[in-house]
C-alpha cells in the first residue's frame, strides 16, 4: 500500500506537470474563471431583502461550481479518454497499477480544483471586489466545505467515468445534467425565486449544498435570510455531502475495479476500429 501512495503521488506529479505545460487545457480552466467573472462584473443588484450584492452570491456559487465541475465532468472525462487509449489495460499487469492510478488523479482533481477555487476567489477580490472570508471561522468553514464538497463528487465522477461509453459521448452525456443543476442549485441567483419542488429536486444533490456552504464561508451572515431555511443550514451541508461521499466510494471502486478488469487487447481494438470506422479519430 505505502509503494501504491508513493507511486501515485510520482504519477500525479508527472500529470500535473504535463498539465501545466498544456497549453490548451490550462486555457479552459482559466476560462472558466474568466466567464465567472465577467458575469458577476455585469450584477450591480443586491440579493432580494438583503444588502448583499448580487456579484458576491454569483461568486459564492460559481465558487462551488468550479469544484464540483472537476469532479463531475473534468474527471470522467479524464477517465474515459485514458481508458479508450488502454491506460486501464497496461495498469492490470503493473503491480499496485490501480490503487496508484486513483492516488495519481485524486492528487489531480484536488490541486485543480483547489487552484480554481483560488484563482477565483483572489481574481474576483481584486478586479470585481469580491467575497473573501472574514475571520478564523469562515477561513475553517471554506477549508471544511471544499474538502467534504470534493470528497462527495470526485468518487462520483469516478464512477460515471466508469461506465461512459466513450470521450465523444461523454461530454453531452454529463453537460445537460449539469448545467440543470447549475441553474436550480442557486449558485446563478437565490434558490429562493424557483418553484418549490424544483428546489427540493436541487436539494438531492451536493452541488446545492456546497453552493451553501461557501456562501456561509463568503458572504455575511446577514445574507443567510435570502436562504430558502433562513438559516445556512451547515449540520445539513456536512451531512448531504458526507453520505453522496460514502455513496460515492461504494459505488465508484467496484466500477472502476469492473472497467478494468473488462478490459483486453480485443476490446481496446474493437473500439479503435469502431471509431475509425466511424471516421472519428481514434484515441
Amino acid at each position: 500500500m505505502t509503494n501504491s501512495w508513493r507511486a501515485g503521488l510520482q504519477r500525479g506529479g508527472i500529470e500535473l506537470r504535463h498539465l501545466l505545460r498544456n497549453g490548451k487545457e490550462m486555457s479552459g480552466h482559466l476560462t472558466n474563471v474568466a466567464v465567472a467573472l465577467l458575469v458577476a462584473a455585469y450584477l450591480g443588484d443586491d440579493v432580494p431583502g438583503t444588502s448583499t450584492p448580487m456579484t458576491h452570491l454569483v461568486l459564492a456559487g460559481f465558487a462551488a461550481y468550479l469544484l464540483f465541475q472537476v469532479g463531475l465532468i473534468n474527471l470522467p472525462q479524464i477517465l474515459v479518454t485514458e481508458r479508450e487509449e488502454g491506460t486501464l489495460l497496461r495498469l492490470r499487469a503493473t503491480p499496485g497499477g490501480i490503487p496508484a492510478y486513483l492516488v495519481a488523479k485524486c492528487l489531480l482533481v484536488v490541486v485543480l480544483a483547489v487552484g480554481s477555487l483560488a484563482l477565483l476567489l483572489v481574481a474576483g477580490a481584486l478586479l470585481a471586489d469580491g467575497p473573501l472570508p472574514h475571520g478564523p471561522g469562515d477561513w475553517l468553514t471554506l477549508l471544511w466545505v471544499t474538502t467534504l464538497g470534493l470528497l462527495a463528487v470526485v468518487p462520483l465522477g469516478a464512477a460515471i467515468g466508469a461506465v461512459l461509453p466513450n470521450p465523444r459521448e461523454a461530454l453531452a452525456l454529463i453537460m445537460l445534467p449539469t448545467m440543470g443543476l447549475l441553474v436550480t442549485s442557486g449558485t446563478v441567483f437565490p434558490s429562493t425565486a424557483l418553484p418549490v419542488p424544483v428546489q427540493q429536486v436541487a436539494a438531492v444533490f451536493p452541488l446545492k449544498w456546497m453552493a451553501q456552504g461557501l456562501r456561509s464561508a463568503l458572504l455575511p451572515d446577514s445574507a443567510r435570510t435570502a436562504e430558502a431555511a433562513g438559516s445556512w443550514e451547515l449540520p445539513m451541508v456536512a451531512l448531504v455531502l458526507t453520505a453522496w461521499a460514502v455513496l460515492g466510494f461504494l459505488v465508484a471502486v467496484p466500477l472502476l475495479r469492473r472497467a478494468a478488469r473488462r478490459e483486453s487487447g480485443s476490446r481496446l481494438t474493437a473500439r479503435h476500429r469502431k471509431a475509425a470506422q466511424s471516421g472519428a479519430p481514434a484515441a
